[in-house]
């Protein structure tokens, strides 16, 4: 699994993970955070860029749901693109109000 994390950045879908070209695929915002949420991943989905806007999110990926303070977390405005298996992942917000916006790619 290669995870990358860090301050947001304009994200080229031509210039994805290890130099492979991505296909946009969709685009999912989760706006109700309060319990852990899946994903709605598209049929040959192999990346999620997950966006923490507004709050921070928690998110595993081990078929436990994340809590506010158990797991792994994405701060504010940062994202993570994830290669991993993406119908295992979960989110949750660390504080209230929290958005998740997710990109999908193939």
């Amino acid at each position: 699994m290669n995870l990358q994390i860090g301050p947001t950045t304009p994200w080229v879908a031509q210039a994805g993970p290890q130099g492979i070209t991505a296909t946009p695929l969709g685009f999912q915002q989760i706006t109700t955070l309060s319990t852990a949420q899946s994903l709605t991943v598209p049929a040959g989905a192999l990346l999620a860029v997950i966006q923490a806007s507004t709050q921070a999110i928690s998110w595993r990926d081990d078929g436990i749901a994340p809590t506010a303070t158990v797991g792994m977390s994405i701060a504010t405005g940062n994202e993570l693109q994830y290669n991993g298996n993406l119908s295992a992942i979960q989110l949750i917000q660390v504080t209230s109000g929290a958005i998740a916006n997710i990109s999908y790619y193939r």
